[in-house]
Parts: structure tokens; C-alpha cells; sequence
């Protein structure tokens, strides 16, 4: 009877599916990794993948229920949370993740040691107007890590500054054909506008904007949690199997990080190159980001994305990873 138990089981895992949303970025390539190479369905997973512009934008889906299981920034489930929303974050995939590119206009006011306060003032009094700064949603880690790094690490004059709100697609876009002069830009989007003009420029890494900056996580509604464990464990097994993967075969891996996150129109020698670029900072681990998260909140509070920082004991979920380490 046991051993018909366990086979029972063994069909219920089999059975479990798993909705996962995520925003096509780097920080998602160890889930994207995984899910191609079949680990989650060796494991008893079955998921199905849905692409979102924004980590506020997947909120909406997580707290509905169209999702069980979000890849994207945190800033924006500490706000979630914040406002009642039964979620746990039970993995990293990155850190300092996000960089400033600055246009072809805004570029060159960055040379010659310059500050980012002076290239701001220069590019005003150059061109009469503030530079225009394309990001993602406020409560989005791309916009405030943004409004910190001009803020409390530059202290840039808000004169000489217009932050505009938009998808990550439509950002690179804006970049792209100049209707913005710079953007918040993660791989595998940087490699790809350098490639496509080199007078594009990295003006910021993500440590100089928020040191140790917390990137993309896993986060799984409370409800999937309660309910399938084990996928859960699974998942963050195979994340962690993701990660080593592509620091260890990026070349095995990025035909399929470019199929997903590419959709198939990225070349595999640009995903290499993304992978071994500078703003590329693979983490699986959780607890290294419960303390920049906590500091990312409070500046959210000064920002009025949220009412007060909360403790983060209720949002981060560490015994899956640490389950997971130990079985390896």
C-alpha cells in the first residue's frame, strides 16, 4: 500500500502546473534555461510562461490569480505585500541588474570625468530642456533604482531631468530611434542597442546606482505555496541548476535564452555576449537581497510608492533555497 501511495504521488507531481509570468530579461534566464532543458518537468512541473512589460503590470495577474508564479523585480512585491497581497519570494535570480544607457545627445556630456550632475546640467544648457529618461512603472526596480542613482547618489539637479514612464520594449524603442535620451536598459537590451549604435553608451551600472542592487526573484502566490510544495522546491532546484548552467556553458545556453526572451531574432553570439557583460550578476541565493531590499523600501517610502517600510520576514521564504543547497 505504501509503495502504491508513493506512486500516487509520484502522478499528483506529474500533474502540477505551474503559470509563471515573467519580463524578458537576463535576470529570467535560469527559469528560461531550465524550463528548455526539461529539468521542471523531470521534476513534476509543467509550466506555461506568459511575457509581461513590468513588474507592476505582472502584479495585477499574481493577485487575480492568472499567475501562480512571478520572475521579476521585487520592489514591486514589497509593495504588493505591503497592500495585502499573499506572496512569498522563495529565490533570486539576479542582482544589479539594471544600467543607464544615455543617448548620442546626452552621451558625450559624460566624458572627460565628468559627473552625472554636470552631464545633466551640461545637456540643459545645451539643448534647452531637461533630458528625457525612459523607465518602467513607478514601484518598478528599474525606476527607483533610477530615481535613486539621480537622487541620493549624484544628488542631479531635478531641473535638468524628465523621468517617462514605459514598457520595456517601448524603452528600448524610444532609446533606440532618439524620442528619449536615456534609459534604464537591462541585458540582454544593452549588448543589443550598443550593437545597433555604438554612440549608445553604458553611463551607470547597477551597483553604482544601488549597491547590491536586488534584481529579478522567483515569487510564488501564497495559495500555489500551500498547495504544491513540492513544485515549489522544484522550481527553485532548477533555478539554482539554471544558474550554474549559464555561468558554466553560455554557449549551450544562450540559444535558449535567445528563443525566449528574443523570440528567436536575437543572434546566440549576442546572448553570449550579454551573458558575459558587466550588468550580467547571476544569484540564486534569497537572503543575499533581504538586506538591499529592505533599504530599496525605505527609499520607496520617501518616494511615497509605499506607506512605510515593513518588515520582510513575511515576504522572503529562504527554506526552499536552503532545502535545495542541501540536497545538492
Amino acid at each position: 500500500m505504501a509503495t502504491l501511495a508513493g506512486v500516487a504521488g509520484q502522478a499528483r507531481a506529474a500533474e502540477t502546473p505551474a503559470r509563471i509570468g515573467y519580463i524578458p530579461v537576463i535576470g529570467a534566464a535560469p527559469v528560461v534555461v531550465a524550463d528548455r532543458e526539461g529539468w521542471l518537468r523531470e521534476a513534476g512541473v509543467k509550466p506555461s510562461f506568459t511575457v509581461f512589460e513590468s513588474g507592476p503590470n505582472m502584479i495585477q495577474a499574481l493577485a487575480s490569480g492568472t499567475i501562480d508564479v512571478y520572475v521579476a523585480g521585487v520592489a514591486p512585491l514589497a509593495v504588493a505585500r505591503a497592500k495585502g497581497l499573499d506572496v512569498k519570494v522563495v529565490a533570486a535570480t539576479a542582482i544589479e541588474e539594471m544600467t543607464v544607457m544615455a543617448g548620442p545627445k546626452l552621451a558625450p556630456h559624460f566624458e572627460g570625468g565628468r559627473t552625472p550632475a554636470e552631464a545633466f546640467r551640461a545637456f540643459r544648457e545645451k539643448e534647452g530642456r531637461p533630458a528625457r529618461l525612459a523607465t518602467q512603472p513607478p514601484g518598478s526596480v528599474p525606476d527607483t533604482t533610477l530615481r535613486h542613482w539621480l537622487t541620493r547618489v549624484n544628488a542631479v539637479d531635478s531641473a535638468d531631468y524628465e523621468i517617462v514612464p514605459m514598457g520595456i520594449d517601448a524603452t528600448q524603442q524610444a532609446l533606440l530611434a532618439g524620442a528619449v535620451d536615456g534609459a534604464t536598459v537591462r541585458e540582454p537590451a544593452d549588448t543589443i542597442i550598443s550593437a545597433r549604435n555604438p554612440a549608445i553608451k553604458i553611463v551607470a551600472l547597477g551597483g553604482e546606482m544601488f549597491p547590491t542592487q536586488p534584481g529579478t526573484v522567483i515569487g510564488v502566490s501564497g495559495r500555489f505555496l500551500r498547495e504544491h510544495p513540492e513544485a515549489v522546491l522544484a522550481l527553485v532546484k532548477a533555478n539554482i541548476r539554471g544558474v550554474k548552467f549559464i555561468r558554466e556553458a553560455p554557449a549551450k545556453a544562450a540559444p535558449h535564452i535567445g528563443a525566449v526572451l528574443g523570440k528567436g531574432l536575437i543572434a546566440d553570439d549576442i546572448i553570449e555576449k550579454a551573458l558575459a557583460s558587466p550588468a550580467t550578476k547571476l544569484e540564486a541565493d534569497p537572503s543575499v537581497i533581504i538586506g538591499p531590499t529592505q533599504k530599496m523600501q525605505q527609499f520607496q517610502v520617501e518616494l511615497g510608492a509605499i506607506p512605510q517600510a515593513l518588515p520582510l520576514d513575511g515576504l522572503f521564504d529562504v527554506t526552499f533555497y536552503e532545502k535545495a543547497k542541501a540536497a545538492e
